[in-house]
């Protein structure tokens, strides 16, 4: 297992939520090798750790991440160096960060506090959930950087806004604000700077009160929903179904509807 690098990225914890801090704002949070070492080894033992519900991904600084770091490109030091065999087995390595993301039993909420181009918008594509500042601006910024695309930005936008909008953000560039993203439906939530702290928290809020369950459950029928034939995704709906509807948050917030209370809900 590889060691966070602190000083790269910020890792902290309040109760079922893990909030991951991509942490070199002096640099625009740009994805440098050493930066995307550090996500990796912050992703990695998620999946195993039942107490997390929620994992929140965004940047410091007021930047959520420009991307690639094309100084380092321009200098032989990025992904890409030296032999082709070598510099594709460093690219692989790097992105199977959105693999992970992707694949995680508990649900992922980017939150875009600011710029979010190129392989950062990548990231936050990954993510179940995406919540923005208004100050929050948008590039596909690939092609403008004469490369095809990575870290899945295409296979996740295809998915979110439609494969026509995924040709029209990719094959032709630029800036766009946090309005457009939201009628894209890149994005699910705007809200002002000064409120958009508060907004990530109602929407953690929100998810880390789910009966965890169900919650888990849903996104993995979320997930089969993109890849299986109809009849293959009702046999594994059926049975989360099955399962969640005898768990005992099942039977509580059928009391607490009945109730007029709030449920109390215990993964069980």
């Amino acid at each position: 297992m590889s060691v966070v690098d602190r000083a790269l990225v910020r890792i902290e914890r309040a109760g079922a939520c893990l909030r991951i801090t991509l942490d070199q704002p002096e640099r625009r949070n740009a994805l440098s090798p050493q930066l995307l070492d550090a996500l990796l080894a912050a992703v990695e033992p998620i999946s195993g750790d039942d107490g997390i519900r929620v994992v929140v991904l965004t940047g410091a600084g007021g930047v959520f991440s420009v991307g690639g770091d094309l100084s380092l490109r321009a200098t032989g030091q990025g992904l890409i160096t030296g032999d082709p065999a070598e510099s594709l087995a460093r690219i692989r390595r790097a992105v199977r960060v959105v693999e992970l993301l992707v694949s995680l039993p508990q649900v992922t909420v980017a939150a875009i506090n600011g710029a979010c181009a190129g392989a950062g918008l990548s990231l936050a594509a990954a993510c179940d959930l995406r919540v923005a500042s208004e100050r929050a601006r948008f590039n596909t910024a690939f092609l403008t950087a004469g490369v095809s695309g990575d870290f899945a930005g295409i296979w996740s936008l295809t998915r979110v806004v439609g494969p026509a909008r995924a040709r029209e953000l990719f094959l032709r560039p630029g800036p766009f604000d946090a309005r457009r993203a939201l009628e894209l439906g890149i994005v699910g939530t705007t809200a002002p700077d000064d409120e958009f702290a508060a907004r990530v928290d109602e929407v953690v809020g929100d998810l880390v009160g789910a009966a965890p369950l169900a919650l888990r459950a849903m996104k993995a029928n979320l997930a089969d929903a993109e890849l299986m034939s109809l009849g293959t995704y009702l046999d594994a709906e059926c049975r989360r179904y099955l399962d969640t509807g005898r768990s005992a948050d099942s039977i509580e917030a059928a009391n607490a509807y009945l109730e007029k209370r709030p449920p109390a809900f215990r993964g069980a």
